[in-house]
């Protein structure tokens, strides 16, 4: 059986999904920290302070950290305790990875999406806003990146264990493959 490079078109296309996502909210972080520098700026220097920039900075965040995740998925960009695995062949790490994403992320985002959307849900009924005067009403909004964030890390997760399955099988060459290896970094 020859090996391959490619990633079936589904899962390549969930890929690049990620990877876009992931550079798009990139942005988002330079917005942030000019919103901050905006913030410091005005309360020490004019005695200005102002809620919604100050809430938009928690929104910019959440929303970078919470979206983003699959994209450092792809990158194998999470924690690792990798005293063994650095070790590990190709087809060893790809088992480790994928009993890790069928044994542990699956079941944890299942249970996020699960948990979280009786609390989205209430959010969603009522318009939740700021509790502060003048905050951002749109609580109920920040609050839908959680269930947003696990279907996206269950849909990088299936795609990261497609590509185990077919290193694992030898249809695919793990380092033809490798994201770090087609696109350029940010």
């Amino acid at each position: 059986m020859s090996q391959t490079s490619e990633l079936p078109r589904l899962l390549a296309r969930l890929d690049h999904l990620s990877e876009w996502l992931g550079r798009s909210l990139s942005w988002l972080i330079l917005a942030m920290m000019l919103i901050q520098f905006l913030i410091v700026v005005l309360r020490y220097a004019f005695s200005i302070n102002s809620i919604p920039m100050q809430e938009s900075v928690m929104y910019l965040h959440a929303t970078v950290f919470m979206l983003a995740a699959s994209y450092t998925l792809r990158h194998d960009g999470h924690v690792r305790v990798d005293i063994f695995y650095r070790g590990m062949s190709a087809r060893g790490k790809a088992l480790v990875d994928l009993l890790g994403t069928l044994l542990l992320l699956m079941p944890v985002m299942i249970f996020v999406i699960l948990v979280s959307l009786g609390y989205v849900g209430k959010s969603w009924a009522i318009l939740e806003g700021s509790p502060d005067s003048g905050g951002i009403p749109g609580v109920f909004l920040l609050k839908t990146l959680i269930p947003l964030f696990a279907a996206l890390m269950i849909l990088q997760g299936l795609v990261e264990a497609g590509r185990n399955v077919l290193t694992l099988t030898g249809r695919l060459d793990p380092e033809a493959d490798a994201p770090n290896h087609h696109e350029e970094h940010l």
